[in-house]
């Protein structure tokens, strides 16, 4: 088997766990947003992530979120002045999710179900930003290949912004504020992890899923990867705060280690 067909072998398992999850993470929250997405105005993003797009000037700028789940920070980029916004997700169930929110919110936003692998030739080179947030880069078996992919989105001079969980978070077993600190994996780890309790990660239910596998990539390997499809880093910041819904002993711990960050990575002209 070569890397395309490992890739895609990986990638078709993966979107059906997410798929199976859609449903579920829609009981959780689908309701309350669409409530919230009525309300003019409303956004989802926190401030780090505000002030970055901002700086970026996303006003009348055609934007792309990469793996965007449910649409809502893509819709709220929307409602940041953004021109044409595109959601590219691989499962179903959460494309339909998005495109309610958007009807709530009465905004145009164009959702695209499709392996991001497999992202249309027709999209090529039509947006001035492209954006990837949490547990999107961890999903990924190749990531040289992915970042080619997203480079090809972004206009020549564009730019791709990425918020993510710091990788060095990974090697700390997740678990709950008061739980201690338990050194799980080298950084330096390349062994993919099988998992199969389930992807709801709002109230943690437990199910009996189909198997997810994730890859563990150094905060090099990103940037690196950027590199080599031509584009150049702007901008990179370590940030102390937490921004997933797991490894609440980490903050809590006070060890002071990174646990997300921000990179703006500019396509060369």
């Amino acid at each position: 088997m070569n890397e395309t067909d490992k890739t895609m072998e990986f990638t078709t398992a993966n979107l059906a766990a997410w798929e199976e999850a859609a449903p579920i993470h829609g009981r959780q929250n689908q309701a309350q947003l669409m409530e919230a997405f009525r309300k003019p105005g409303f956004s989802c993003l926190d401030e780090v992530e505000t002030r970055r797009l901002e700086a970026l000037g996303v006003a009348g700028k055609d934007v792309a979120q990469i793996c965007c789940n449910n649409g809502r920070e893509l819709l709220s980029v929307k409602g940041m002045g953004a021109a044409r916004c595109v959601g590219f997700d691989g499962a179903q169930g959460f494309v339909n999710q998005g495109r309610e929110l958007a009807e709530a919110a009465g905004l145009s936003v164009e959702f695209v179900c499709t392996d991001v692998y497999d992202i249309d030739e027709g999209y090529r080179l039509s947006f001035d930003l492209a954006t990837i947030t949490i547990g999107v880069l961890s999903w990924m078996p190749d990531l040289e290949r992915f970042f080619s992919v997203v480079g090809d989105l972004i206009k020549p001079e564009g730019a791709l912004f990425i918020y993510e969980q710091h990788p060095i978070v990974e090697m700390i077993e997740p678990a709950d504020a008061d739980a201690p600190i338990v050194w799980e994996l080298p950084y330096f780890n390349k062994e993919p992890c099988v998992e199969t309790d389930g992807l709801d990660y709002y109230s943690g239910e437990k199910y009996d899923a189909k198997p997810v596998t994730s890859f563990p990539h150094t905060m090099a390997d990103a940037i690196m990867a950027g590199i080599n499809n031509g584009l150049a880093v702007e901008h990179f910041e370590e940030l102390p705060h937490h921004i997933s819904n797991s490894r609440w002993n980490v903050e809590n711990s006070g060890i002071g280690l990174p646990m997300c960050y921000t990179l703006v990575l500019r396509k060369r002209p």
